[in-house]
C-alpha cells in the first residue's frame, strides 16, 4: 500500500470530513470472498446512486473472482487480501469470506489504515474480536460488523420508544430464529465446525436477531442455557434455548435451530402498555411489524406508532448508506465493534453455560475462561472422545 493510499483511507478514519462521495469520487470498496454473499454487497451497493464503487475484488478461486469481477464490471481482480490492498486504492473492505478468515483478514487491513465492514460473525470468539480491536487501534482505521437487521426504520422507531419511555417499561421478549437447514447445508466443510465456523446456529444464525434484540432493548447481564445436537451430522449444536436477563431487568427467551420446517425469525417486545411484534425470514419491511395496545392504552400506542420513521427495509443497502454517511461526516462506523463484541458475548454466555449448566453473567468470560478463546469452551457434552473441529 502506497503512503498515498493509506493518507486518503486516515482521511475517512473518524478524525476529519472528507468530500462527498459522489459518482465522481465514489467510496472506493474491496469485496474479499466473491461467494453468495459478495453478490448481494455488489448489489446493495449499487443501490447507492454511485456513492460507492467496488474498484477490487479477492478469492482464492481465480475463476470465481474472474466471473465476479466480469458481472459486477469490477476492474482489479487478486487471488489474496495482500495482493488486493497491493494493488488498488481501497477506503474499505467489506469481508465475505467464511467466518474462519475473518480476524486474520480483518487484521491485514486494519494495519494498513483501511476500514473494514465484516459479514457475522466478525470473528470466532472474544479472543479474536479482541485482536481486532488492537489491530484497530494499531492501524488508525475503524472495523465495523454487518448488523442490517438495526437499520430498518421500525426497529429505529422502537429504540426511539424504548428511549422515550412511550411503551412503558420492557418486560419480557422472544427472540427466535426457527430455520431450517438439511443435511447437505453442511457439504462445505466449514460449516458446523468449531474450528471453521466457531458455532452452529447460535452463532451463523441467531446471531441476527440476537443483536436486533440487544441493540432495541440494550445490555444483557445474565444467560442460562441449554445447547443440543439433535439431528444433523456437525460437530456444533443445531439447537440452543437460552433465558437471557437484560440490564433494564426484562426477561427474554432465546431460541436458535436449525431444525424448524416452517422457517421464521420472530421478535416480540412486551411493555407495559403494547406489545410490539416483528416476523420475517431475511429481512423486513414495515408490513412486518405490528403492535397490540394494552387495554386503556390505545390512543398514546397509536399515536406513537403514528410518529415514524417508516419505509426503510432492513437491507445491506441501508448500512453501507448509514457507512457512508459516517465516513462523510468523521462519525464512527455502525456497527462499531464494542457493539459487536456484545453480541458475540452473548453467544459464548449461552455456550458456556449450556455446557456448564451454570449461569453466566456478561463480563464473566475473560482470558481465562476456555469460552474467551473459543465457543467450544470446556468442550460440548456430546463431542466426549470428539475433537472440537
Amino acid at each position: 500500500m502506497t503512503e498515498t493510499t493509506t493518507q486518503a483511507a486516515a482521511a475517512t478514519n473518524g478524525l476529519g470530513r472528507p468530500n462527498e462521495f459522489t459518482p465522481e469520487r465514489p467510496l472506493r470498496v474491496g469485496i474479499v470472498g466473491t461467494g453468495g454473499i459478495a453478490g448481494s454487497h455488489a448489489q446493495n451497493l449499487s443501490r447507492l446512486e454511485g456513492r460507492a464503487r467496488i474498484v477490487g475484488a479477492c478469492d482464492i478461486d481465480a475463476e470465481r473472482v474472474d466471473a465476479f469481477t466480469s458481472k459486477w464490471d469490477v476492474p482489479f481482480g487478486a487471488t489474496s487480501i495482500e495482493e488486493l490492498l497491493d494493488g488498488v486504492e481501497l477506503d474499505i473492505v467489506h469481508l465475505c469470506s467464511p467466518p474462519g478468515l475473518h480476524k486474520q483478514q480483518a487484521v491485514v487491513a486494519l494495519r494498513r489504515g483501511i476500514h473494514v465492514l465484516s459479514e457475522k460473525p466478525p470473528a470466532l470468539s472474544l479472543a479474536e474480536l479482541d485482536e481486532i480491536a488492537d489491530a484497530e487501534r494499531a492501524g488508525g482505521a475503524q472495523f465495523a460488523t454487518v448488523s442490517q437487521h438495526r437499520f430498518g426504520s421500525r426497529a429505529q422507531w422502537l429504540r426511539e420508544r424504548v428511549a422515550d419511555g412511550v411503551l412503558g417499561r420492557p418486560l419480557t421478549a422472544v427472540c427466535n430464529t426457527l430455520w431450517y437447514r438439511p443435511d447437505s447445508y453442511f457439504d462445505l466443510p466449514w460449516r458446523g465446525n468449531w474450528a471453521l465456523e466457531g458455532g452452529g446456529p447460535t452463532m451463523g444464525h441467531g446471531i441476527h436477531q440476537m443483536d436486533t434484540m440487544l441493540s432495541i432493548l440494550g445490555p444483557w447481564s445474565e444467560v442460562v442455557a441449554v445447547a443440543a445436537r439433535q439431528a444433523r451430522p456437525v460437530a456444533t449444536e443445531d439447537l440452543t434455548h437460552a433465558i437471557v436477563t437484560l440490564q433494564n431487568g426484562a426477561v427474554v427467551s432465546v431460541v436458535n435451530s436449525i431444525l424448524s420446517p416452517r422457517e421464521t425469525s420472530y421478535l416480540r417486545f412486551d411493555f407495559e402498555y403494547a406489545t410490539v411484534e416483528l416476523e420475517h425470514l431475511y429481512g423486513y419491511s414495515d408490513a412486518s411489524w405490528r403492535i397490540t395496545p394494552a387495554p386503556g392504552h390505545e390512543d398514546r400506542v397509536a399515536e406513537a406508532w403514528a410518529w415514524g420513521p417508516t419505509g426503510k427495509e432492513s437491507n445491506h443497502a441501508a448500512q453501507f448508506a448509514a457507512i457512508a454517511d459516517a465516513l462523510e461526516e468523521g462519525r464512527p462506523l455502525p456497527v462499531v465493534l464494542s457493539q459487536a463484541r456484545s453480541t458475540l458475548e452473548l453467544i459464548a454466555g449461552i455456550y458456556a453455560s449450556a455446557f456448564t449448566g451454570g449461569r453466566v453473567s456478561a463480563g464473566q468470560l475473560g482470558p481465562d475462561s476456555p469460552f474467551y478463546a473459543s465457543m467450544a469452551g470446556s468442550g460440548a457434552p456430546w463431542a466426549i472422545g470428539e475433537s472440537h473441529d
